[in-house]
């Protein structure tokens, strides 16, 4: 399809997340297809100056805030075609021994306010009868990271979230898009957090966290590039149909989710072993 069949079918999108990442590959490929984009950011000023692009100021930590700066972008655009939830971040570290609050936040940003923001974009959506609802999920939803508890709920949580509204939807006109990407090459490790951990550590632990930790590096900085991610997502917008997209290198797109079709528990347990070097 040409960029004016594209944005015949989508003139507008919001993108959270917006100034890095997966987030700033999604706003680069939609302006690319001609759709007037609204991005978020916790600060602006990390927001591309460009045209047919409108940034927009989103604390996702703040639920009350975020529904409200949504909503205004949304009165804003006359209504969005595409939302995507994207924004969130990493936290590391052996689940007992961080602070609980690291990872109640995680999930609270990442769980509840984007559920919330999918909430408020659905009620606006069904009323016109079209629209396309996009969660950036992860494969870390099917084959958790060590270390990386909290995500791995949130991500798994968002999943089921897509999979409900997938059904309740259908034939309503809007569309679903549980997007799950793998390891992609966009620094996203560079800014997760690593929270203190307690004296009660002890060194085996600690050995196998700087081993997990410089393997997950590894695949990250030796994963595609975000351009891949987003012409995955490309394809998606342009079946029009509710579905689950797995993207990114082949393991993680293809034999991972053959494992985790056929495969028993104790298989992927072991896989995951291996691929972390534990």
């Amino acid at each position: 399809m040409s960029a004016t069949a594209f944005s015949a079918r989508y003139r507008t999108a919001f993108i959270t997340g917006a100034s890095t990442g997966l987030g700033k590959a999604f706003v680069d490929m939609l302006l690319l297809e001609g759709v007037e984009v609204w991005g978020t950011s916790r600060d602006a000023k990390r927001l591309p100056v460009r045209a047919n692009f409108h940034p927009v100021t989103l604390e996702l930590g703040d639920g009350d805030r975020a529904e409200k700066e949504f909503l205004s972008a949304e009165k804003d655009a006359g209504g969005f075609d595409i939302v995507i939830n994207n924004a969130g971040f990493g936290a590391f570290g052996a689940f007992a021994h961080t602070e609980f609050a690291v990872w109640e936040e995680q999930m609270r940003v990442m769980l509840i306010n984007t559920a919330r923001l999918s909430h408020v974009a659905l009620r606006q959506m069904l009323p016109r009868g079209r629209g396309a609802l996009v969660n950036i999920s992860s494969i870390a939803g099917e084959f958790g990271m060590p270390y990386q508890a909290a995500y791995n709920t949130v991500k798994a949580g968002l999943s089921m979230l897509n999979e409900s509204l997938m059904y309740e939807l259908k034939d309503t006109g809007v569309i679903v898009i549980d997007f799950r990407p793998g390891d992609y090459r966009t620094d996203f490790e560079a800014s997760v957090r690593l929270p203190k951990q307690s004296a009660a550590l002890d060194a085996n632990n600690k050995t196998r966290m700087a081993r997990v930790w410089a393997g997950f590096v590894q695949l990250m900085q030796s994963g595609p590039s975000a351009d891949h991610a987003a012409a995955s997502l490309k394809n998606a917008l342009l079946r029009g149909k509710s579905g689950t997209v797995r993207t990114g290198r082949f393991f993680q797109a293809v034999i991972g989710p053959f494992l985790a079709r056929f495969g028993s528990l104790a298989v992927r347990r072991r896989a995951q072993e291996k691929y972390f070097g534990l």
